[in-house]
């Protein structure tokens, strides 16, 4: 998988890190386009890359998603992207299933780019994202060297909250999904999944030995805390999970102490993956 022309040098020819921010569209396994961003490390670790994988309805030139990275380059380098179906990207959002590859199309370029370490950082449907991925790209050349997965669901086809049974609704139906597209500038695909993707606590279990945090806010509307709780359950003792009191969901709802201390984590851990 090689980045496209806009892009510059082929992957395998860059050695060292690319100097300022820059934009590119990436070409996927399955040849979906995806826009991403490098931004530079500010301080920290200059061997590190930290990607940052947004929730549904999200993107890279969503306000929260360019604090969150900005905030971050105090530890290392930070890419962002916009999955499938959303932003600039092409495609259809599958919502969690094939932007596994979304997300390894940007840990291939992190590292492209010249980092030695690349930790990837989910919210949401995000952070379902980078749990699978996680589990998936073992012993390939998109793995990763430590996960952080903020707000994640546990399982799939959740419907317990309001929130979830609105957003099934705009993914569902087809009234839905043109409230989706105009709306909320998110396309997504009219077809179900199959197979059923491997869920994100059966994922979780699957990560070790790579480092791995749960996040999670007690005032979550979307998911409570049975789905972090089953999530690092499922991981057992290779995972790390925080509760986050009076924390609500996603990076919209991320203030800069609790970014700072997952920056930490993300620069300690990536060492020891």
């Amino acid at each position: 998988m090689e980045p496209s022309e806009e892009a510059g040098t082929p992957r395998r020819s860059v050695r060292s890190i690319t100097p300022g921010p820059r934009r590119i569209m990436l070409p996927t396994e399955d040849g979906v386009q995806i826009e991403a961003r490098h931004h530079p490390p500010r301080g920290g670790a200059q061997d590190l890359a930290i990607v940052l994988a947004h929730g549904f309805t999200g993107a890279l030139d969503r306000p929260a998603l360019q604090r969150a990275a900005e905030l971050l380059t105090g530890y290392g380098a930070a890419v962002t992207f916009s999955f499938r179906g959303h932003g600039r990207s092409g495609g259809l959002s599958t919502v969690g299933d094939r932007e596994v590859l979304d997300l390894d199309a940007a840990v291939l370029w992190a590292r492209a780019l010249g980092y030695a370490r690349v930790a990837t950082l989910g919210f949401s449907m995000g952070g379902s994202v980078v749990l699978r991925q996680a589990a998936l790209s073992r012993g390939t050349e998109a793995h990763v060297d430590a996960v952080a997965a903020v707000s994640a669901p546990a399982r799939w086809y959740y419907r317990g909250t309001a929130p979830m049974r609105r957003l099934h609704w705009a993914i569902t139906r087809p009234a839905g999904r043109l409230v989706s597209r105009w709306a909320l500038r998110t396309r997504v695909d009219h077809r179900g999944w199959d197979p059923v993707p491997l869920s994100p606590v059966e994922a979780a279990a699957s990560t070790a030995p790579t480092p791995l945090l749960i996040v999670h806010g007690d005032r979550d509307p979307y998911f409570p805390l049975d789905h972090p709780l089953s999530l690092a359950e499922a991981a057992g003792e290779g995972a790390e999970l925080w509760i986050e009191h009076g924390y609500g969901h996603a990076e919209n709802a991320a203030r800069p102490e609790l970014l700072h201390r997952i920056g930490r984590w993300l620069a300690d851990s990536s060492g020891r993956g």
